[in-house]
C-alpha cells in the first residue's frame, strides 16, 4: 500500500497549504490541526500491514453480535447525517443545483456544517470495516478499491470541512449517507447468519446505486461549474477526477464480480459483509457434510470388523 502511503504525503501538503478556510470550525474536535486524521490514517495503512501477520497463525475471531451492533450504529449515524442535511438544508432555503458556502453562524448554516462534521467522523470510523475484516482472517476482501476508498474519504472530507462546511457540500453527503444507511442495513442482516442472509438477494443492486451516485456528482460539478456556480471551483474539478477513480473501480469491481463470474458460480457465491459470510473460520458447511459421513462410514466400518 505505498501508493496509499504517497497519497497521505501529498494530502498533508494540501492541508497546509494557505487557503482562507473556516474560522467557525476551529474548535471542533480534529478540526484544529490536520495532524490527528493524518496520524489516524497512518494508523489504519500500519494495521493493513501488521493485522495480517499477526493473525497469520491465529484462529479468526467471530465478532457476530460486535458487527450487528456496529453496523445498525452506522444505520443510525447514518440516518441522522442524512436527515439533518436534508431538514438543514430545505430550512435554509438551499438550492440542489448551485449553493455557495456561507460561514455565518446562522442557525441552519450551522447545524449543517456540524452534520457534515458527523459525517467526516463516520469516515474514521469506517476504518473498523477492514479492521473487521482482518480479524476475520477475510483479507481476500480488502483489496485495493476497498483500501482507497476508506482512506481518501477520511482524508478529504478534513479538506471539505476545512474551507466548505456548507453549500454544495451537503448535496453528495446527503446522498452517500442515505446509500450507507441501505448499505449497512445489508451488512447488519446479514451478520445474522445464513437464515437471514438468503433473502438478501440485493447486494449487486447496492453497487449499481453507488456507481449512479457518482455519475450524479459528476454532472452535478459539471453543472455548476457551467453556470459559473460562486463555490470554489478547485474542489469541483477535484471532486470529477475523484468521482471517476470510483466509476472505474466500482465498474471493474461490478464487472469482475457480477459480469464475468459464469452464473453457476454467482449462484453458489456465498454472501459477504463486512467481516461476516456464510463461510465461518474458513469452515463452510459442506466440509461439515463431507467430515460427517466420513465419521459415519468410519463407524460402520469399526461395526463390521
Amino acid at each position: 500500500h505505498d501508493s496509499m502511503c504517497y497519497f497521505i504525503i501529498l494530502m498533508s501538503s494540501l492541508l497546509f497549504y494557505n487557503v482562507e478556510n473556516n474560522k467557525r470550525v476551529e474548535k471542533w474536535p480534529m478540526m484544529s490541526s490536520p495532524a490527528p486524521t493524518l496520524a489516524i490514517s497512518c494508523l489504519y495503512l500500519l494495521f493493513l500491514w501488521a493485522g495480517p501477520k499477526y493473525m497469520q497463525n491465529r484462529e479468526p475471531f467471530q465478532l457476530r453480535k460486535t458487527l450487528i451492533v456496529y453496523n445498525f450504529s452506522m444505520v443510525i449515524l447514518n440516518f441522522y447525517i442524512a436527515k439533518e442535511l436534508l431538514l438543514g438544508a430545505r430550512a435554509a432555503g438551499y438550492s440542489y443545483l448551485c449553493q455557495p458556502v456561507s460561514y455565518s453562524n446562522d442557525v441552519n448554516e450551522v447545524r449543517i456544517a456540524s452534520a457534515l462534521w458527523w459525517y467526516y467522523i463516520s469516515k474514521g470510523v469506517e476504518y473498523l470495516d477492514t479492521v473487521f475484516f482482518i480479524l476475520r482472517k477475510k483479507i481476500n476482501q480488502v483489496s485495493f478499491l476497498h483500501v482507497y476508498h476508506h482512506c481518501t474519504m477520511f482524508i478529504l472530507w478534513w479538506i471539505g470541512i476545512k474551507w466548505v462546511p456548507g453549500g454544495q457540500s451537503f448535496f453528495g453527503a446527503g446522498i452517500n449517507s442515505s446509500i450507507h444507511v441501505l448499505m449497512y442495513g445489508y451488512y447488519g442482516l446479514a451478520a445474522f447468519g445464513p437464515k437471514i442472509q438468503k433473502f438478501l438477494w440485493w447486494k449487486k443492486y447496492l453497487t449499481i446505486i453507488q456507481m449512479i451516485q457518482f455519475h450524479v456528482t459528476i454532472g452535478h460539478a459539471g453543472h455548476s461549474l457551467y453556470t459559473g456556480c460562486p463555490f470554489p471551483a478547485w474542489m469541483q474539478w477535484a471532486l470529477i477526477g475523484y468521482a471517476v477513480t470510483f466509476i472505474i473501480l466500482f465498474g471493474n469491481f461490478y464487472y469482475q464480480t457480477y459480469r464475468r463470474t459464469p452464473r453457476l458460480a454467482h449462484k453458489a457465491a456465498k454472501p459477504v459483509t463486512n467481516g461476516v459470510s456464510m463461510e465461518t473460520n474458513g469452515y463452510n458447511k459442506l466440509q461439515e457434510v463431507e467430515e460427517n459421513g466420513q465419521k459415519q462410514q468410519k463407524k460402520g466400518r469399526a461395526k463390521r470388523e
